[in-house]
C-alpha cells in the first residue's frame, strides 16, 4: 500500500511540474516577442516585401505571433531566414526582425 502512495505522489508531483513548465511557456507566449533592429520595421499584408505596407512597429515593442510561413528571404538585424511572423494585428514582419530566441519556427504554420 506504501509503495502505491509514493507512486502516485511521485506522478503527481511530475505532473504538477510538467504543467508549470506549459503554464510558464504560455505566459512566455502571451508576453509576446520584441521587435529589433534601430530602426522602425514594415509590417506588410502578406510574406514579403512586394505586399503593401499596412503599419510599422518601433524597435522594442512587443508583438504576438498567432502564426508563422514561409515567405521572401529576408536578412535582418538577427540573421538571413524566410519565415514570416503573422502578428495579432493582421500584418507579417520578417521573423529576422523579432526576437523568438530561435532560428526555427516559435509557432504554428499559417
Amino acid at each position: 500500500m506504501k509503495l502505491l502512495k509514493r507512486r502516485s505522489l511521485l506522478l503527481t508531483s511530475t505532473a504538477a511540474a510538467f504543467l508549470t513548465v506549459l503554464g510558464t511557456a504560455s505566459e512566455a507566449a502571451a508576453a509576446g516577442y520584441p521587435i529589433v533592429g534601430t530602426s522602425n520595421v514594415n509590417a506588410r499584408s502578406g510574406p514579403g516585401t512586394s505586399y503593401q505596407i499596412i503599419k510599422t512597429y518601433k524597435p522594442g515593442e512587443v508583438i504576438s505571433i498567432v502564426c508563422q510561413t514561409p515567405g521572401e528571404t529576408i536578412t535582418g538585424p538577427l540573421g538571413t531566414s524566410n519565415i514570416w511572423d503573422k502578428t495579432a494585428d493582421n500584418v507579417y514582419v520578417s521573423d529576422t526582425y523579432v526576437k523568438t530566441g530561435s532560428d526555427g519556427y516559435v509557432a504554428k504554420h499559417c
